[in-house]
């Protein structure tokens, strides 16, 4: 049951595939918290997905759009409006793509053609969806935009390849575009630092399972799931953190504060 924590607010959700993606987490619980939003995803995404089940489930529209387009962007946010009765209150950035690990390309090995479209996906295109909505003006005041990354943006995890550059981007877009956004429209930006989760997208990391392990074993409170981490994404949305932005915060049990713990110790005790 949902505590109206989103009542009367409106958002845009991006990078919903399956039942499996956080996005898709998210989009259940605003709707429960009493949010009406827009759906959106890349179009070749839309046609691998469930999407519509979605839309179906929370009474959502459906407007597909390439993050890295900025014309598919200013088209979608401008419909979004229209659909949605108003200005937008709430954007959720879940989109992260690298070609060099689909292709099997090492880190030392980068194929930079590969490397500068996953980083147009995976970070440029949250810069360009702020820089359009505030173009045309479509966040309300204290409204909330938040983007998914990873520990991997700060420390060593070798096989997650250049996602980690990515996401290193991604949380500088963050930090730089919410200092402007709160200046001219008291907009906060933060990203949200989730543990490593089983989605479409982290399933093809090479070693995802090992990071999963591992992590739980560094993780005083465990792995956060991602159902835990859309309830604190609803938070974000919400009023009750309207203080909060340029911040990545980190929501991954303690992992990112620990460095060892008692069960990893004993597993290399002889």
């Amino acid at each position: 049951m949902g505590n109206n924590l989103l009542k009367g607010k409106r958002g845009i959700i991006f990078g919903a595939l399956n039942e499996q993606s956080i996005a898709w987490k998210v989009a259940e619980r605003a709707h429960e918290e009493g949010a009406t939003f827009v759906l959106t995803n890349a179009p070749i995404a839309m046609r691998m997905g469930e999407i519509n089940n979605l839309a179906e489930k929370t009474g959502s529209k459906v407007i597909p759009a390439d993050a890295t387009s900025v014309e598919d962007l200013e088209k979608l946010i401008s419909e979004s409006m229209e659909i949605l009765g108003g200005k937008i209150d709430f954007i959720l950035h879940s989109i992260g793509m690298s070609v060099n690990v689909r292709k099997g390309r090492h880190y030392t090995d980068e194929n930079y053609d590969f490397t500068m479209k996953g980083l147009d996906v995976s970070a440029l295109s949250f810069h360009k969806v702020m820089q359009t909505s505030k173009k045309l003006d479509a966040m309300n005041e204290w409204g909330s935009i938040v983007a998914l990354t990873y520990i991997a943006a700060q420390r060593v995890f070798p096989d997650y390849n250049d996602m980690a550059d990515n996401k290193s981007y991604l949380e500088s877009i963050a930090r730089s575009f919410g200092y402007h956004y709160g200046v001219s429209d008291k907009v906060r930006v933060n990203t949200i630092s989730q543990s490593p989760t089983m989605t479409t997208a982290g399933s093809g990391v090479k070693g995802f399972n090992e990071f999963i392990n591992f992590s739980e074993s560094m993780s005083p409170l465990g792995n956060a799931d991602a159902g835990a981490c859309a309830d604190y994404c609803i938070a974000m949305f919400s009023d009750l953190t309207r203080y909060v932005t340029m911040q990545n915060l980190f929501h991954d049990g303690g992992f990112s504060n620990t460095g060892v713990t008692q069960e990893v110790i004993e597993k290399f005790s002889s």
